[in-house]
């Protein structure tokens, strides 16, 4: 495999090397420090940009270091190590960035990527509305086209993170008549500062808050439209089978395991420790199955089934995870540790919903093997 390989090695220590440098570590040590468990993480992303972690795989020109798609996924591992919070880098770089470089002019990318690269503005997703769930195809948001070539548009979405911090948003609105579910829907990069954007919380048991904007009438130019105007579902389809690589998930279980293990003393319960030694063999093999399918997204396969499979285990097992560890493992602990842990119970429900809902990611691998079976009765 290419992530054993010495170059990708040497990769790994140069990043950490770059991550264990002052005013990172500044950064990072202020967050624990911060009041509040949702705390601003700009400044830190801002120490990451200056670095080149943030676009590892993006083209020179458009502010990236112009590495391998493999590279940046040992950059995304390290940071997550290094108690980087993810959700910023995720929505900004992994997802709307992406979005970006596969359907956006030539104008977009010169004009969004750069200051999303080093750091200095950031993104939201905004496909999910408070009536539709993960089911895009109900979406009710709308753009309606005006007489200067542009949008006007209205309408709610909800239940994203960090979007109290965000600059732009990739919002999926209907432009068109809806002969079918999923026709008539385009995407948009809205500026998040503009009249008629209004945002406001959503309480949440997670740390990190969950968002809700609503669209007054907002005034979008020809060139916010981000690929073919209609043609907004087969780019959300390709790019959302792109993202479900499970390595954030991945992350998470790797994390919260590590913090259950350091917690466990020298008499520690036997069936815990077996128990702690199962998960260990799990999350190496969530590691690997994620690895799989970025291997083959660097050779450009898009397994859409394998990457349906990654995210559903991978999520499963981190909120597995989450849910177990405050619950074996008790006893006196660190602050900081038991912080980790109390935040895990919370955060683990959401994982089995966020990015596809694992009963969303069975459908796609069922119905994906049950193709793949007719076309092989077929040819018999």
């Amino acid at each position: 495999m290419y992530w054993y390989g010495e170059e990708i090695r040497a990769y790994r220590r140069e990043v950490r090397a770059l991550l264990a440098e002052p005013p990172v570590r500044a950064e990072l040590d202020a967050l624990h420090e911060r009041p509040g468990t949702d705390p601003d993480v700009r400044a830190l992303y801002r120490e990451l940009g200056r670095r080149g972690l943030l676009a590892v795989n993006w083209p020179a020109r458009y502010g990236g270091e112009g590495r391998a798609l493999l590279d940046a996924a040992v950059a995304g591992e390290e940071l997550a190590r290094a108690g980087v919070p993810d959700t910023l880098y995720v929505n900004t770089v992994q997802i709307v960035g992406l979005f970006l470089l596969m359907a956006g002019s030539e104008q977009q990318k010169a004009t969004h990527l750069p200051p999303l690269a080093r750091g200095e503005r950031f993104a939201s997703v905004l496909y999910t509305e408070p009536g539709s769930g993960s089911d895009l195809g109900s979406l009710s948001t709308t753009a309606v086209a005006d007489e200067g070539g542009g949008w006007r548009l209205s309408g709610v979405k909800a239940f994203h993170m960090k979007s109290d911090l965000t600059d732009i948003g990739l919002c999926a609105a209907r432009t068109g008549p809806a002969g079918g579910r999923y026709d008539g829907i385009s995407l948009f990069i809205v500026d998040l500062h503009a009249p008629g954007v209004h945002r406001r919380t959503i309480g949440s048991i997670a740390d990190e808050q969950f968002h809700r904007i609503e669209f007054d009438e907002v005034q979008l130019a020809p060139g916010d439209l981000l690929g073919p105007e209609n043609g907004g579902w087969p780019l959300l389809t390709q790019a959302l089978a792109i993202e479900r690589t499970g390595l954030d998930y991945s992350l998470k279980a790797e994390n919260w395991l590590a913090a259950a293990g350091a917690a466990l003393g020298p008499d520690a319960d036997a069936a815990v420790c077996e128990e702690v030694g199962r998960y260990g063999a799990a999350v190496d093999g969530s590691r690997l199955l994620s690895w799989e399918v970025l291997e083959g997204l660097a050779a450009d396969r898009l397994d859409e089934s394998l990457a349906a499979a990654a995210k559903f285990y991978c999520g499963e097992l981190a909120a597995r995870i989450g849910r177990w560890a405050p619950t074996r493992v008790t006893g006196p602990l660190p602050e900081r540790r038991a912080a980790v842990l109390e935040a895990a119970y919370r955060e683990a429900p959401g994982l089995t919903v966020a990015a596809g809902t694992s009963e969303m990611m069975l459908e796609i691998v069922a119905s994906l093997a049950l193709d793949g079976l007719a076309k092989e009765a077929a040819a018999w």
